[in-house]
């Protein structure tokens, strides 16, 4: 079996774009599971995922407020083809990640993070994979905004960042 994901993360609606651009929504249509990663900031963003997606699984981040952290975990775990799975907003600095990461979640397969609007891919010493798919809607000191397409396989994951145009 073959799952496809799609990770999003600071997505900053209405703060940093007024809407989600359609690429977003076309990928959201196109996954069997959408990821996350918080700083959604509107309400009316997880409520447009979660009428789009087949299944949507998110956390809040640092920039959302009371009404989405009343209905979004700090941290989410899931499986997915027998993978274990969590998703966390901030990891903290670049520097030693992945060794914290392996600490903070030691059972954990692949990691999906946001904060940085940095696109991330990396294995810790203990083989996790971490993962942050950038920003759809900010690309702070990124050439462009993005959001990363994965496809699990069995315990094979191949991750694809996706440029988005605004």
């Amino acid at each position: 079996m073959t799952t496809a994901l799609l990770l999003l993360a600071d997505t900053h609606v209405p703060a940093r774009a007024r809407r989600l651009p359609d690429a977003v929504l076309d990928a959201v249509d196109a996954a069997d599971l959408v990821v996350h990663a918080g700083d959604w900031i509107d309400l009316a963003t997880l409520d447009v995922l979660e009428a789009r997606a087949r299944r949507l699984v998110g956390v809040h981040g640092n920039n959302d407020g009371t009404d989405l952290r009343g209905r979004l975990p700090e941290v989410a775990r899931l499986t997915v083809e027998g993978l274990r799975m969590a998703v966390v907003h901030e990891t903290g600095p670049a520097r030693g990640r992945e060794q914290r990461m392996d600490a903070a979640f030691p059972d954990t397969d692949v990691l999906v993070f946001g904060h940085s609007h940095i696109p991330w891919d990396s294995v810790t010493p203990a083989g996790m994979r971490l993962l942050n798919p950038g920003s759809p809607t900010d690309r702070r000191r990124q050439p462009v905004c993005t959001m990363m397409t994965v496809t699990v396989d069995g315990r094979r994951i191949v991750p694809r960042l996706i440029p988005v145009e605004r």
